[in-house]
C-alpha cells in the first residue's frame, strides 16, 4: 500500500485539467470543497495519485455535481451537501462506483482482468453496459456536455427544475418505472424523490 505522499503529485496533477474542464463546461457543474483530512483519507483508500482524474477529483474535491445534479461524481464527500465520499459509496472490494445520476442510474470502473473501463448501470434496461472508456474520458464527456446526448431518452419536460430541487442524497422515482412498456413516456408517469439508497436497492430486485 502506497502511503499519501507517494500519491499526491503536485508537478504533475490532473487537477489543472479537470479546472478547465468544469470551467468551459455548457452546463452548470459545482464543485463541492473538499475536507483535507477526509481528502487525504480517501486518495490513501483508492490508491490512485493525482496525476489521475480520479485521484484528482478524490483528493481536490468532495464531489462534482453536474448538469443541474442530475450527476453526481463522487470525491471525499460533503456532509453539508449530503453527498457521500468515494469511500462511503464502496464499502467493499469489486467494481469502483464513481458517480450517480438522479434517476439511481450507476457509473462503475471496473477491470474484470483486463483494461479497466466505465460501465453503467441503466435505470431503463437494468442491465450494465461497458462504455469502453476510462475514467478521465468518461468525467470529460460529461463536464462536456455528454449528459444531453446519453440521456435524451431519459428526460421530461421541466426535468432541470425537478432535478434541482433533489438534495443529492436522493434519486427520483419515477412510476411505472422506466423499464416497463408503460414507463417509457416519461411525461405521462408519476415522479417524487425518495432516499438515493431506496433508489439503488430497487434497482438491485
Amino acid at each position: 500500500m502506497r502511503a499519501l505522499a507517494d500519491l499526491i503529485d503536485i508537478e504533475d496533477s490532473a487537477w489543472p485539467e479537470i479546472r478547465n474542464a468544469v470551467a468551459g463546461a455548457p452546463c452548470p457543474v459545482t464543485v463541492l470543497p473538499a475536507d483535507r483530512g477526509r481528502a487525504d483519507a480517501e486518495l490513501e483508500r483508492v490508491q490512485v495519485t493525482t496525476r489521475s482524474w480520479l485521484g484528482a477529483v478524490v483528493h481536490r474535491t468532495g464531489g462534482l455535481v453536474i448538469d443541474h445534479g442530475w450527476l453526481r461524481v463522487f470525491g471525499s464527500g460533503s456532509a453539508a451537501d449530503r453527498l457521500a465520499s468515494l469511500g462511503e459509496m464502496n464499502p467493499t472490494d469489486g467494481p469502483l462506483l464513481v458517480g450517480v445520476d438522479v434517476l439511481g442510474g450507476r457509473f462503475a470502473w471496473a477491470a474484470d482482468g483486463g483494461t479497466p473501463s466505465i460501465r453503467y448501470f441503466a435505470p431503463d434496461s437494468l442491465r450494465w453496459e461497458d462504455l469502453e472508456i476510462g475514467y478521465g474520458h468518461w468525467l470529460a464527456a460529461m463536464l462536456g456536455g455528454g449528459t444531453t446526448r446519453f440521456y435524451a431518452d431519459l428526460r421530461w419536460d421541466g426535468w432541470a427544475e425537478e432535478v434541482a430541487g433533489c438534495g443529492l442524497d436522493q434519486a427520483i422515482s419515477l412510476f411505472p418505472p422506466p423499464w416497463t412498456v408503460e414507463g417509457k413516456d416519461l411525461n405521462a408517469v408519476s415522479r417524487h424523490p425518495v432516499p438515493m439508497a431506496e433508489a439503488l436497492s430497487l434497482q438491485d430486485l
